[in-house]
């Protein structure tokens, strides 16, 4: 890709950076995150080959244009064959006091138009400090009022003995994470920054491992 510059696109020069950052992912076989930012990088390319008259330039960005979508299909190529074989794991450390991971940003990339059915296990969502259980039975009674509003069924089942943490999409994607849902720190107070916008709550230090699974299976 050419090198920033005065007087310089601006969608070129975010194309630029983009793109460098696939390849360094894509040398670090950090295969996932690679192809979202080639996938970006290339919607930015595109944009900018729109744009430009010059026959030789166009020419230019398209036999690079070429070469990054053949990449970014190959990749995308090895990673269904992953799933397709079980075999794909992609593991997400949080820091400490790390933001940015609401469940949205966390959970988005798996949720999509296939999704119909959610398992969740979780064996401390009515621990104290979440709230008392006649608080906790009200709120998840509250919230299943609201989700049939919106036509989605929510199933409660209680269980004295699980121990695991995991979500499962019936698209075929689990979820763990070493907290649970409860990764969370508490707000300071209701007017500060992350009571609504968890992208902006201090997290407590976890791993989120992702899996993809064929059959997945009821919990």
């Amino acid at each position: 890709m050419a090198k920033s510059g005065p007087g310089q696109d601006p969608d070129m020069t975010a194309a630029a950076t983009v793109l460098k950052r696939a390849t360094e992912l894509d040398s670090e076989s950090k295969f996932q995150q690679a192809l979202v930012c080639y996938q970006e990088g290339l919607d930015l390319l595109l944009r900018v080959m729109k744009g430009i008259k010059d026959n030789n330039k166009k020419c230019n960005l398209k036999a690079k244009f070429s070469h990054y979508m053949d990449r970014a299909e190959n990749i995308k190529k090895y990673l269904d064959q992953e799933k397709e074989d079980g075999k794909y794991h992609k593991q997400i450390k949080i820091e400490e006091n790390a933001t940015g991971f609401s469940y949205e940003s966390l959970l988005k990339e798996y949720l999509n138009e296939t999704v119909t059915e959610v398992w969740i296990e979780d064996p401390y969502i009515r621990q104290t400090h979440q709230g008392n259980r006649t608080e906790q039975l009200s709120a998840l009674d509250e919230i299943k009022l609201s989700l049939r509003s919106h036509g989605v069924l929510l199933e409660v089942e209680y269980s004295s003995s699980i121990h695991d943490r995991e979500i499962r999409f019936n698209n075929g994607w689990q979820i763990k994470i070493g907290r649970g849902l409860d990764y969370f720190k508490k707000p300071q107070g209701c007017f500060s920054l992350g009571y609504c916008d968890f992208d902006l709550r201090p997290c407590r230090e976890t791993t989120v491992d992702i899996f993809h699974n064929k059959h997945t299976k009821k919990l």
